[in-house]
Parts: structure tokens; sequence; C-alpha cells
């Protein structure tokens, strides 16, 4: 008996390791590059939108996981991004990962910061979203290769 409450109060007092966000499945991200990923938007942004903007990583590169991903927002004045409109949206589908984010990182009006996010191998394709007080939309797609 002395046994098990040592044992019990061992894995209590050990340290939990993060395991960093898993983003998306293997089996959404396949489907999403049999699919041939998100179509390239067509329109011009609206004059006056918020704009995103990738501080890291570095999508010139590959990419390898886990990875700290920051994005920043910046407003065009009088208005100011609204962070409760952003949104990610995943591949050719556009999966919702946005609670995904959520549920790691707080969106503020400005911007949102994950430390540890990972991806499957291969390439991908974010398309992220965010409207303004005054009610303008910008998109930011983002692709890159993970290792």
């Amino acid at each position: 008996m002395k046994f098990i409450f040592a044992f019990i109060a061992f894995l209590l007092s050990a340290p939990l390791v993060a395991q960093p966000l898993m983003l998306v499945t293997e089996a959404e991200a396949k489907a999403s590059m049999d699919a041939g990923g998100l179509p390239t938007p067509r329109s011009t942004p609206q004059p006056g939108a918020p704009r995103i903007e990738l501080v890291s990583p570095d999508i010139k590169k590959t990419i390898a996981v886990p990875t700290k991903i920051e994005v920043r927002f910046q407003g065009n004045a009088p208005a100011e991004p609204k962070p409760e409109t952003f949104k990610a949206l995943y591949g050719a589908f556009k999966i919702d990962i946005t609670q995904r984010l959520l549920g790691v990182a707080k969106v503020t009006k400005d911007g949102i910061l994950v430390s540890d996010a990972a991806l499957p191998s291969g390439k991908h394709q974010l398309l992220l979203t965010l409207t303004d007080t005054l009610g303008r939309e910008a998109q930011h797609v983002l692709s890159f290769t993970v290792q």
C-alpha cells in the first residue's frame, strides 16, 4: 500500500512536459494537399483594412517543429483591429483551426503568439482573416513547408 501512495506522489510531483500544439492532423493535411491547396485570393485588399504580418517563423525557409508562431495586427486610424474577428483557416477545405489556436494562445488587438505549434511534414497553407472596427476585412495567405 505504501508503494502505491509513493508512486502516486511521484507522478503528481513529476514535471509535466508540454506537448506542441498540433494545428492540423495528418489526414487533414493530406486531404488538403490532394485537393490542391488554397486558391489564391483574386480580390484586391480593401483600402484602409488592417494589416496582418507574420513575424515568425520565416516561411521562406523550411520550418522545423515545434515552432513559434507570432502574428502582428496593425490597424489604420481611426479604426483598430477587432481580435474577436480573427480566423485561421487551413488548406483547400478552409478548415477553421481558430479554436485550436485559441486553446493555447490569446488573440489581442496587437496579434497572436503561439509558443509551440506543430504541423505534419509537407506543404501547408493558411488563410488568416481579421476585421477592424470599421468593418474592413484583411486576408493574408501563408504558404510554407514543414520538415
